[in-house]
């Protein structure tokens, strides 16, 4: 049995992994943590436990692992990259200071952690290409910043107290389920809204420009593989490079038009993003995840496209301005 505490469980990932979460564990109790005016709503709300769980509080933190016998927490509060440019001593409070108090909470509790990472840790000095597991990280951002000294604080309390902590590089992740919510890759998710529901896009990141990429689906399954991982296995902890596939606005924008032939875009580039974009790596090398804990993405360009059109079709089929999708 797993009682499971996720903070941040109405955010863009923690909606879709509480869920996932509860159907995976339904002998347990998954706890949604969230902060008021981001209550949880419909089904994540009626599925399971909720918790008002502020991660800048560690005793709120303490209460709710204690009251709902808790073992592992997925730590998901973060402000996202261009929202952590705007207000970079507030992404430092949650993003660093929020993670001292899970894991004081883990030593003290004997919690299992996750605490996802990002491509952001890397900087202008990572190989672009390929960039390897094990290799320089210097961001220009307060996200990367908060992002590696995340990775830095977990393994410290991994070696220094035993906590068990395990964390994933997440690529930029598309989902038809949560809008964006602020972060430099979420161009990939406004281009498949834009299209089903009839709009020009206009796209803030240049041609050109690869990052790597995830269907939402797969980062569910990388970070509950990862915590389920045989420890004996793992030579890296915090944290591990995860990829699915890598593209420029050009490239989906293609793709799309396979489906949706009639789509139109344009570009308008944001400097701010743009500049993020490009100290960013183009590909990841995940070769030690797949060594150490068998990942391997089930979702490439074509099959995520089809889906994400399928399924944002359904949700607006009522709406007489879509398009129709020729699948």
């Amino acid at each position: 049995m797993k009682n499971v505490l996720v903070i941040g469980s109405t955010g863009q990932i923690g909606s879709e992994l509480t869920m996932e979460l509860r159907r995976c564990y339904s002998g347990g109790q998954i706890v949604a943590g969230y902060i008021p005016g981001a209550e949880p709503k419909g089904d994540l709300a009626e599925s399971g436990p909720s918790a008002i769980v502020d991660i800048t509080n560690g005793q709120q933190i303490a209460e709710t692992v204690s009251e709902y016998r808790i073992d592992t927490v997925y730590n998901l509060a973060a402000l996202l990259s261009a929202v952590a440019e705007a207000e970079p001593q507030l992404a430092w409070k949650i993003g660093t200071g929020g993670l001292f108090n899970v894991l004081e909470v883990a030593r003290e509790r004997h919690c299992m952690v996750f605490t996802p990472s990002s491509i952001g840790v890397f900087g202008n000095d990572a190989p672009k290409q390929k960039t390897p597991q094990d290799t320089v990280r210097n961001p220009r951002t307060m996200y990367g910043v908060t992002k590696v000294t995340g990775e830095l604080l977990s393994d410290y309390y991994f070696r220094r107290f035993g906590v068990d902590t395990r964390s994933v590089r997440f690529p930029g992740l598309i989902s038809y389920v949560a809008p964006p919510g602020g972060g430099t890759t979420d161009y990939a998710v406004d281009i498949f809204y834009a299209a089903v529901e009839n709009r020009h896009f206009v796209c803030p990141i240049a041609a050109g420009t690869f990052m790597d990429m995830m269907y939402m689906p797969d980062a569910l399954y990388a970070a509950i593989q990862i915590m389920e991982a045989d420890p004996s296995r793992l030579k890296h902890r915090n944290a591990f490079n995860v990829t699915a596939m890598s593209f420029d606005p050009e490239i989906i924008c293609r793709q799309i038009r396979k489906y949706i032939p009639d789509f139109t875009m344009e570009y308008r580039v944001d400097p701010l993003r743009q500049a993020i974009a490009e100290s960013w790596p183009d590909s990841l090398d995940d070769s030690c995840a797949r060594e150490e804990w068998d990942w391997n993405p089930q979702y490439d360009l074509d099959a995520m496209t089809r889906d994400m059109l399928e399924k944002l079709a359904d949700r607006a089929k009522n709406n007489r301005q879509t398009r129709p999708f020729h699948g």
